[in-house]
This record gives C-alpha cells, structure tokens and sequence, in this order.
C-alpha cells in the first residue's frame, strides 16, 4: 500500500453530499482492506448525519445530510479517526465464507483467454492453471447491481485495456482487467478481455438476497471442460447450478 506517499490515506470530495476516502491511486490489497475495516470503524461510530458507507477496490465513499452535518465537520470526525490506526499494517480478515464457481476459460466461453496469456507472458496452459488455483477475493461489488470484482492475481496480469471495445460479453462472463476478474452480472460491451464464463448470476433480483456475493468472500472456479460446461449452460438448470457456499471456521 502507498502509505508512504504522505497525501494518503486522503479525503477527497465528491460532489454535494459526499466525500472519498482514499488509501491507494491502485488495485492492492492492503489498501483493499484498509477501506473494509475503515468502513467498519465508521459504521461502529454511528455518526448522526452518515446516510451510506460504500467501501470499493482502494477507497471508500461516505455520502452525508448536508443538513445534518457539515462537511467540515465530517472531513475532523473522518480525519481523526484515520489517526487511531497504522494503515500500511492493516491486513484483510480471514474470509469466512468461500463460493466455488463452474467455469470454463477459453475457446467459446473465453475467447481472448490466448491473448491474455501472451500480454502475461504464459502460455493459455499455464493461465488456466493459474486461474484454477487462484483463490481470490471479493474485493468491490459495483458498475452493474451485483457485479463482483475479484483479485488479485499475479503482477504479470497487470496489462492495460484493449483499444477498442467488445461490443457484447454474456452475461456470467469472466473478464480480466488490471490483475482482477470481473464477473459480469448482465450481457454488456467492455474494454477488457473475455477469457472465461460461469453460470452463477451474482444478481438475482427475484431471489430473497439479490446480492449473494459480499466484499471478502473467498472465490475459487471450478474448472470444467466444454463438453460439461455447454451441457450445464444448456440444461437451463436453477442460476449457479454446481456452485456452492462453503462456511469458513
């Protein structure tokens, strides 16, 4: 984490009734952290005039009642208690929930998986067997309702967007962008690269918790082979048929 840059942690306003705290001008996972459990503190203050606390990849927002508090007084609250800890040291609780997702990566349901894998300087085995193993974090949940954003991955997945969009990923798309997987919740065109698809649906907006995913969930992917993965997708089974919640101790 960039703690060592004296302007961080900052707080930055965003339009008329909110601020930004920021932990990080990047993706990493301290920073990632430092924004939960800031989220945390803030919510255990009960501050009076706090309307939202939105924690996402490096920072967080908290919006306010203008006509509650004001900002100024807001900005010494947010300040003082960024003093009581040491943030540089802040590490990510333990997960305690992982979800195991069935995927599949390349060919059809990924089909810029080879040329992810060159820009990461691996072969398309190689990436597979990285993203087979990868247990990763629910860093942020936002863009789309539900829509998760996982990582990290290693530094070499570092690599920048393409210069022209893809017009359309599926829905359940697994796209890699700047060391993190998005997995999208909606059909939709993007900048990054589609390497890889799941059936689970992060938002179920007919189910009693429409967000089944939460920021520090533990996600790993279930690799299946194409021939099972088209017959899963095919089946039009239950929305995230195969995957599965596993309780942390």
């Amino acid at each position: 984490m960039q703690s060592q840059d004296p302007t961080l942690p900052a707080i930055l306003p965003l339009g008329v009734d909110a601020l930004v705290v920021r932990f990080s001008l990047e993706p990493d996972l301290n920073a990632n952290a430092a924004a939960r459990v800031f989220a945390r503190d803030l919510a255990a203050g009960n501050c009076e005039g706090i309307d939202e606390i939105v924690p996402s990849l490096a920072s967080l927002m908290v919006r306010f009642d203008p006509a509650s508090i004001r900002r100024s007084a807001l900005v010494a609250r947010l300040r003082a208690l960024l003093a009581r800890r040491d943030w540089a040291a802040i590490s990510a609780p333990a997960p305690s929930r992982r979800w195991v997702l069935p995927a599949a990566f390349g060919g059809v349901y990924g089909p810029q998986l080879e040329e992810a894998a060159g820009l990461a300087g691996i072969s398309p085995a190689q990436a597979l067997d990285e993203l087979r193993n990868a247990r990763l974090s629910v860093l942020a949940i936002g863009f789309a309702p539900g829509q998760p954003f996982l990582g990290l991955l290693g530094e070499h997945w570092d690599f920048p967007r393409m210069a022209e969009l893809t017009e359309r990923v599926p829905a359940g798309a697994l796209v890699v962008a700047l060391r993190q997987i998005v997995l999208f919740a909606n059909a939709s065109p993007t900048g990054w690269r589609h390497i890889g698809r799941t059936t689970f649906r992060p938002f179920r907006p007919e189910a009693r918790e429409a967000f089944p995913l939460r920021v520090g969930d533990e996600v790993v992917f279930d690799v299946l082979d194409h021939s099972a993965f088209g017959e899963l997708l095919a089946s039009g089974a239950e929305a995230g048929a195969k995957a599965r919640l596993e309780f942390l101790a």
